[in-house]
């Protein structure tokens, strides 16, 4: 991926507007008129799909994205040009939600370890966080972005490409997200070098938030995929799973553990209320992969873990295949 330049996104967007969506037997998904996203959000699309991305360098938008999710690159909705919008969130389908909880196909660089909260990059609750800028913690463990990010952002014909770089305490980053849309597939790639003196942790995951039809969803893992019994999910000899019992609310969901097969990277065949189906593949075998999901939603979330060695580089991508509609 070629270093990234500065560029001012094209403001000649669609105006905000309302258009009438299926009203799914569920009346969970979408309401019955959905807001399309105003200008001047970062935008890609051909004649199947639209994809909106915030943009880091506005605002209104930055607002929106906290100290969780990635900044560059961050996909807050995929739109099918005859269905509208195909991705949902946690208080989906709520306009503005919190940044912490989000929306669409988000990535995450942790702050911390996920199995033993140690801190990653923080000395005494100060320090940076991989795609979001230097951040400080308050006793109640609430994160404030001091300085966020600066990004440049470059056009490359159906792609969008990323890049900052960031220093501090011995770590340095130069970070690149490349966002692509080919026909009904959209690849989301990442190039992470280690600029620093000091081993630089690693630890990645996706959040991407899937659509449910009348609160149910099921997917299709790879084989020999398990996991423990447990309240909120099943799974049939097949590899498919399914939820056992419909969640009420934003605050009522289940966490569980996948345990993947060794060595395999990961390939879900997510259902969805308009389309065949979802299919969201990584090129790396995951670490460890929770699920989760509420009443509005639901999210397998592959793990990347690792160390990188000063002048080190790793590269690693998703892929979303939007099927078509169904008949």
């Amino acid at each position: 991926m070629s270093p990234a330049a500065a560029w001012q996104p094209c403001r000649c967007l669609n105006p905000l507007s309302t258009r009438a969506e299926p009203d799914f037997a569920s009346g969970h998904f979408f309401l019955s008129a959905v807001p399309l996203n105003p200008a001047p959000m970062l935008r890609l699309a051909n004649s199947a799909l639209t994809v909106d991305l915030l943009d880091p360098a506005d605002p209104t938008e930055q607002a929106r994205q906290g100290a969780r999710y990635c900044w560059g690159g961050y996909i807050w909705q995929v739109s099918d040009a005859r269905l509208g919008p195909l991705l949902a969130g946690p208080q989906w389908p709520q306009p503005d939600p919190t940044p912490h909880n989000g929306q669409g196909l988000p990535e995450s660089f942790r702050h911390s370890d996920f199995h033993t909260q140690r801190p990653l990059m923080l000395r005494d609750g100060r320090g940076w966080v991989i795609g979001i800028g230097e951040v400080v913690r308050s006793a109640d463990a609430k994160f404030t972005i001091t300085k966020p990010c600066t990004w440049h952002i470059t056009p490359a014909g159906d792609a969008l490409e990323f890049c900052t770089a960031q220093s501090g305490d011995g770590y340095g980053t130069q970070l690149t997200r490349h966002i692509a849309l080919a026909g009904r597939t959209l690849t989301s790639s990442t190039q992470l070098t280690n600029t620093g003196e000091r081993p630089l942790p690693l630890h990645w995951f996706a959040h991407p938030f899937f659509a449910l039809n009348d609160r149910l969803i099921t997917c299709d893992l790879p084989a020999g995929t398990t996991f423990a019994e447990n309240p909120g999910y099943a799974l049939d000899p097949a590899s498919r799973l399914t939820f056992k019992r419909r969640f009420e609310s934003e605050f009522d969901g289940h966490f569980e553990q996948l345990r993947l097969p060794r060595g395999q990277s990961l390939r879900a065949r997510v259902s969805h209320p308009l389309l065949t189906e979802i299919v969201f593949t990584t090129d790396f075998p995951p670490d460890f992969c929770p699920v989760w999901g509420n009443s509005n939603t639901w999210s397998i979330e592959p793990y990347l873990i690792t160390e990188l060695a000063p002048g080190a580089t790793r590269t690693w991508s998703l892929r979303c295949e939007f099927g078509p509609a169904l008949a």
